[in-house]
């Protein structure tokens, strides 16, 4: 069990959203929504991995300096901000595989260094990483960072499993799919019937939701030749950002409660 650092009381907000079911259905249609418009402003726009990167990290950095500055939860705009770190960590998960020629067992590895060191930091400088925890500037910047390389991590594994070329396993998107919502259901089982930590198991279902939408949205607009339904890639983006924004609106939404451990 960590500890709660001494700042943080139960009378401090904690400026993110709380985590129920509706959180975990507008995480994955993120996470599909995150794939579906990477994908249009690299591949549609012909824009590359590079520049898209640079766009998606303005939009990134604008949008949780905007987080931090917030006196209390915007729903609204916690919900932008995660999107923002699904687009920008296609982008560059894409552009570690692909266009640093790692392929994606060795970019796996790399984002995955890199999100066990952002926790390990995070979690010696302010004591825990619960999200109950999160009630300051700082550990709002821990929080934003380690969801961006969750995020990227688990761009890297979809298309690790879905993909053929590069080192990957070759699964095909819909067996990929169902690995990913295999290993959660697994996840859901260690939460309602062991006392394993649920912080622990809160960041493990974070870093799985990503590849399941992943391959969602792969599904979704890649060509048929490569077993996809090959959507246009912008209608699929703004159907499902149409429905993030019904999810905003019908589930219940609420700041997590500050003052929890994990």
């Amino acid at each position: 069990m960590t500890t709660v650092p001494h700042d943080a009381t139960d009378s401090t907000p904690a400026k993110v959203a709380a985590v129920t079911l509706g959180f975990w259905i507008a995480k994955v249609a993120a996470t599909t929504l995150g794939e579906t418009g990477g994908d249009w402003v690299t591949m549609s726009l012909a824009l590359g991995y590079l520049v898209g990167t640079a766009i998606f990290a303005a939009v990134f950095v604008v949008l949780v300096a905007a987080q931090v500055r917030a006196s209390r939860f915007h729903p609204f705009l916690y919900w932008a901000t995660i999107v923002a770190t699904t687009t920008l960590g296609t982008t560059m998960a894409d552009f570690f595989d692909r266009s640093l020629g790692v392929g994606y067992p060795g970019g796996a590895a790399i984002i995955g260094g890199l999100l066990v060191a952002s926790l390990g930091v995070w979690h010696r400088v302010e004591g825990s990483v619960s999200i109950g925890s999160i009630t300051t500037p700082r550990a709002e910047w821990f929080y934003w960072c380690t969801i961006l390389l969750s995020q990227t991590l688990g761009t890297a594994l979809g298309d690790w499993s879905a993909d053929d070329d590069g080192g990957g396993l070759g699964l095909g998107f819909e067996h990929a799919a169902l690995l990913f919502g295999g290993l959660l259901l697994v996840i859901a089982a260690l939460y309602f019937w062991t006392r394993l930590s649920r912080t622990l198991l809160f960041w493990l279902a974070f870093v799985l939701t990503r590849p399941l939408g992943a391959t969602v949205g792969d599904l979704l607009d890649k060509p048929t030749a490569q077993g996809g339904l090959q959507l246009d890639r912008l209608h699929a983006s703004l159907a499902l950002l149409a429905f993030m924004v019904a999810c905003v609106v019908l589930f219940p939404q609420r700041a997590a409660r500050s003052g929890l451990g994990g």
